[in-house]
């Protein structure tokens, strides 16, 4: 979805733009957002301070929100090629075990959340970008939906939005929970029994199929 980035940079100054963000990214792995400085950032990447200045003229709170966006992206970007695809039980089923990979090897570390705590929910920018991968996410699991429901693979009477919403609804909770304790057995249940309701309201004849 392509939150992130600045296209009116050169080829040079992207890729100096992108490793600053991945290092700072790793920084805040490893330290937390409060914990990372900019110096921190500057040894890791080999950069100047001018040249954090010059691709992130406000500074740390700028550089953070870069990071985030980049973390939203990725959040995306491991789903596929499956988020975009999912027009048969079996493509549901990569998506779910997809996601489950995505955060049991991240772990506790998730540093989308940590940033958007760090920076603050009611700062404006946060906020947009929050409500900008939830909206893209959604709107990829609805199509999924609804494409399930033409073929007659899920009960054509659901809300498809309200249940892309639960579907995004029960990764986060998953999330925070592994967040909090380490465990990713609440994510697996949540979309485990998601998926086994969606499959439920199918036609009998067709519960099976893949």
């Amino acid at each position: 979805m392509a939150i992130g980035g600045d296209s009116s940079l050169t080829r040079k100054g992207r890729e100096t733009r992108r490793r600053i963000v991945e290092g700072a990214a790793e920084e805040i792995r490893e330290r937390g957002a409060a914990g990372t400085t900019l110096d921190d950032i500057r040894a890791r990447t080999a950069t100047s301070k001018s040249q954090i200045f010059h691709y992130f003229p406000g500074g740390k709170e700028e550089l953070l929100l870069a990071v985030a966006a980049r973390e939203a992206d990725r959040v995306l970007e491991d789903q596929e090629p499956h988020l975009s695809n999912l027009r048969t039980w079996s493509a549901w089923q990569d998506w779910r075990d997809a996601v489950l990979r995505r955060y049991e090897q991240q772990g506790v570390n998730c540093p989308l959340g940590v940033l958007i705590t760090e920076l603050g929910r009611t700062t404006p920018a946060a906020r947009q970008l929050t409500g900008q991968l939830i909206s893209t996410w959604q709107a990829a699991l609805r199509e999924g939906v609804r494409g399930m429901q033409e073929t007659g693979e899920i009960d054509r009477q659901l809300d498809a939005d309200r249940t892309a919403a639960a579907l995004v609804a029960a990764v986060q909770g998953g999330v925070t929970i592994l967040m909090a304790t380490g465990g990713i057995a609440h994510l697996e249940a949540a979309l485990d029994t998601t998926l086994t309701l969606l499959r439920a309201g199918a036609p009998a004849q067709r519960r099976t199929g893949g």
